[in-house]
């Protein structure tokens, strides 16, 4: 049986920690790694306990929820180890602190709002390595990457992409789950997961969130030609 999956949560009010808590400890592949009232605790407490999956709350005293998530991935990568997954919790379908957070090393973000069955599938999804975005706020992700910062020239790493990766590149970055460009691509979801391994690498993202923002800042959301080899 494997080990159930650590979970730290990181927010300033009380009674939504009650709940959290509840909700985590009801579940038996999940554990309660503990909590945190601002985002300097928060550091201190994922540095501690070194959780699998971090609830990280935005808003809060003292540290924000942005440098927060900063701080924990790099410190992570610094000590060469690999950071905790960061769901981003927030009232608003998207804003732009919700997308400095994603830029920060978050896996994503869910509405505090949101169904538990929601919020429960989102620390499974991120742990597993993928990532997961509030339902709905897709589109206004795009949007706000490709409005400010959208570049016309194609990064000199995507060019090491095969053929192939790059097809399963524009399938990914439009929100395709493996199962999905398995399908499409007449691939196993072995082999869809082994290329998108090789295009994080390759590309030096950590996950399917960051490709989404790497794919409009670069205006690569249409899938390009190429062998497929």
């Amino acid at each position: 049986m494997s080990a159930p999956i650590r979970v730290a949560l990181v927010d300033d009010q009380a009674l939504f920690r009650a709940g959290i808590r509840m909700l985590v400890g009801s579940q038996p592949d999940l554990e309660f790694a503990g909590e945190a009232s601002d985002g300097r605790e928060g550091v201190e407490l994922v540095r501690a306990a070194r959780p699998d999956v971090v609830l990280m709350d935005i808003r809060m005293p003292v540290m924000d929820g942005i440098a927060a998530t900063t701080r924990i991935v790099e410190e992570a990568e610094r000590e060469g180890r690999t950071p905790a997954r960061i769901i981003v919790l927030t009232t608003f379908d998207l804003d732009e602190a919700a997308a400095r957070a994603i830029r920060g090393g978050a896996s994503g973000f869910v509405l505090k709002d949101a169904e538990p069955e929601f919020l429960l599938a989102a620390i499974r999804t991120v742990h597993a390595g993928s990532a997961v975005i509030a339902a709905g706020a897709t589109r206004e992700l795009f949007e706000y990457f490709s409005d400010s910062q959208r570049s016309t020239q194609e990064p000199a790493e995507f060019t090491s992409l095969t053929g192939r990766e790059r097809e399963i590149f524009a399938l990914a970055a439009r929100g395709l789950s493996n199962s999905e460009i398995a399908g499409s691509e007449f691939l196993s979801e072995a082999t869809v997961k082994t290329h998108i391994s090789r295009i994080l690498s390759k590309l030096g993202l950590r996950d399917r969130v960051q490709m989404v923002v790497y794919a409009f800042e670069h205006g690569l959301t249409t899938p390009a030609g190429g062998d497929t080899d």
